[in-house]
């Protein structure tokens, strides 16, 4: 065998080889893709029919003998009317067969409690309402709800079914009526979480996550870009800050849970700052956060040619000014960029929240850093932990909450880099 035989044999087998690694390469691809495509169709598929809500239409009369006996339209009074037996009356009226108490109790769990609250807001913003006789589209229950988004369902036998048969039977004869539609799911954009799922809302999480990404975003920064600019340009290169370079490499990849160990015993058991409260949560993810921002902050500063420094201190400006004025503008996309990816990886956390109470039942709306709060990774915890059916679409509809944030933040750290970055 000659030389030109032995060289085409091999080369033949270094193209083979590259033919198999790009083979696997795009088999993989593929199989990612696949699989990306099938965990957000699932969570699409079940998450979507959250952000809708099945109402029943009836003829509420609003009894002034219930609402305001004595006549008086007194606040207080109509505030604290039994509107359930208004809901009741109404059933009564739809379904006049139904008479035996069990019966009449199962009948009015048809509707949501949550319409109680409702007819008394109605009633408070319109007293003509008060011995009026009004159609009205009444929120339903959630295992009615459940029922009429699965109608497969019905099929189930009674006792693997939600709902009984005579109560699937009053269902059927509403829908036949024309008194059943499906409509949007406010609740669920503008109220906190609930023990009933057709009550359940991810505002509060929404505003839980705000306050605290906006503690850390306050904490972590201006730190962060302070530490960056000083080791990279400012400090001396020896054994003292080559260990600290090390100890913030060794920080980004520390599981998230070990900063919630640290929050635990330094803000609530040292510091006594409130359980679960955005401020504590907010210094947690800073901690986390703090050597992403640090990382970025020097490898932005690095990119910056140094014909930049060489030309300023050249014009008589100092060190600290050619870094301040001149080469820290100039890495402002990069340090954003990674800010923002920072902080998107912040808002995706739950191990270390869960660790300092942010796991607890929240009911009400925070309004402020240091009201009791829960953010949106722990209410998707706390609706999967859950056994109610009806919180299996809530957990997915969080879920693509969740992810939307998340898109929009990195799409918004590829926009400011796009955008700003500078090529030399």
């Amino acid at each position: 065998m000659n030389n030109t035989e032995i060289i085409k044999k091999s080369l033949m087998k270094r193209h083979l080889a590259e033919s198999r690694f790009k083979t696997y390469g795009i088999l993989g691809i593929i199989s990612a893709t696949v699989f990306l495509i099938v965990i957000l169709s699932t969570i699409f598929i079940e998450g979507k029919s959250a952000f809708k809500s099945t109402y029943i239409k009836l003829d509420v009369f609003f009894d002034p003998s219930i609402i305001d006996p004595d006549g008086t339209r007194n606040i207080d009074e109509i505030r604290f009317a039994n509107y359930r037996k208004v809901i009741k009356n109404s059933l009564k009226n739809y379904f006049p067969e139904v008479t035996g108490k069990e019966e009449m109790k199962s009948l009015t769990e048809l509707i949501s409690s949550s319409e109680e609250e409702n007819l008394m807001q109605a009633v408070l913003k319109n007293n003509d309402l008060i011995g009026a006789n009004k159609k009205v589209w009444l929120k339903a229950s959630s295992k009615i709800d459940i029922i009429h988004k699965n109608p497969e369902m019905k099929d189930l036998s009674e006792s693997n079914r939600l709902i009984s048969d005579k109560e699937l039977e009053w269902f059927d004869k509403l829908t036949r009526n024309g008194d059943v539609k499906f409509s949007l799911n406010k609740i669920f954009f503008l109220k906190a979480d609930s023990t009933e799922p057709e009550q359940a809302g991810i505002l509060g999480s929404i505003l839980g996550s705000f306050f605290t990404l906006v503690i850390t975003l306050i904490l972590s920064f201006p730190i962060a870009v302070a530490a960056g600019v000083f080791l990279e340009e400012l400090a001396p290169k020896n054994r003292l800050t080559d260990i600290i370079e090390i100890n913030i490499n060794n920080l980004a990849a520390v599981p998230s849970i070990i900063f919630g160990l640290l929050g635990l015993a330094i803000f609530l058991n040292v510091m006594h700052l409130p359980r679960s409260a955005p401020i504590v949560g907010g210094m947690v993810l800073a901690l986390m956060t703090l050597p992403t921002i640090i990382i970025a902050t020097r490898v932005s500063l690095k990119a910056v040619p140094p014909s930049i420094r060489e030309a300023a201190v050249g014009l008589g400006a100092t060190k600290f000014q050619s870094v301040i004025h001149h080469v820290l503008p100039l890495a402002i996309p990069g340090i954003a960029t990674g800010t923002i990816i920072g902080m998107s990886r912040a808002l995706g956390e739950s191990a270390p929240l869960l660790l300092i109470g942010m796991v607890a039942f929240i009911v009400d709306i925070p309004g402020s850093f240091t009201d009791s709060a829960t953010v949106l990774p722990v209410q998707i915890y706390l609706w999967k932990s859950t056994a109610a059916r009806g919180f299996v679409e809530l957990t997915a509809a969080g879920v693509i909450v969740l992810l939307t944030f998340l898109i929009l933040m990195n799409a918004l750290a590829i926009f400011v880099r796009n955008k700003f970055e500078k090529k030399w």
